[in-house]
């Protein structure tokens, strides 16, 4: 008997693992351009480490509870219709098993089997995890691997967070004239990494990933750091 290629992933709940490191990146990303545009558009007006100190961590700590309650109710909504589909999937079982089985015999032929063994696949699962079996070719759920909206909660916040360090370091340590070129240089090279891993995640064109990026968190950089430049010399600030 073959054994599977040792690189090649296997196991239930790797789409879902997927999706929670594709989201990971994408929520320290959105910490990154939120913080960054934040502390450098107050750079714009004030060299005060302070009046910095206070918007970054208040970004930071918005951001993360944010993207978490986001996260949260996002997920328990989804959690909450995987649980209604399991229901329904069982009570249709225990009330009509014979319909039950016919439709998993023509999913199975659809999929390329013949009737035949359509049929003899579908008993035979039927026979093991009726329900799981269901499940999973019609709705393409695990119950054993429901999204937790707690981990996506933890997890989001986490992410924002990590991302939101890198601007609010990089406003906060180099001198006054130096930490606005610091903080672009270093957010820009950081969304460029985390566009490069986005794509290799979902397996998408790494430069075009990298350019969006770039150049959408370079034009909220500069945008941010105009207005506050402006409010700044007029003494608005």
């Amino acid at each position: 008997m073959s054994e599977a290629h040792p690189a090649e992933p296997h196991g239930s709940g790797l789409g879902q693992r997927l999706n929670w490191l594709r989201a990971g990146v994408l929520g320290a990303n959105d910490g990154i351009v939120s913080v960054a545009s934040l502390v450098v558009g107050v750079a714009g007006a004030t060299t005060d480490n302070a009046a910095l100190l206070i918007a970054g961590l208040a970004g930071l700590i918005g951001g993360a509870i944010s993207m978490a309650l986001g996260e949260y109710v996002s997920v328990s909504s989804q959690r909450d219709s995987e649980h209604a589909l399991i229901a329904k999937e069982r009570e249709e079982l225990r009330t009509m098993p014979e319909a039950e089985l016919a439709e998993l015999t023509e999913l199975y032929r659809q999929r390329g089997l013949s009737q035949d063994t359509a049929h003899r696949v579908a008993v035979e699962l039927t026979a093991h995890d009726a329900l799981a079996a269901h499940l999973e070719v019609e709705l393409g759920i695990d119950q054993d691997d429901l999204v937790n909206p707690w981990h996506a909660a933890v997890s989001s916040a986490i992410a924002f967070t990590a991302g939101a360090i890198l601007p609010l370091l990089a406003i906060l340590l180099p001198p006054p004239e130096w930490r606005v070129p610091v903080t672009f240089v270093a957010v820009l090279v950081a969304l460029a990494a985390t566009g490069t891993i986005s794509a290799r995640i979902g397996g998408s064109n790494a430069v075009h990933a990298v350019v969006r990026l770039v150049i959408g968190g370079a034009l909220a950089l500069a945008a941010t750091w105009l207005i506050g430049t402006l409010l700044g010399t007029t003494g608005v600030v």
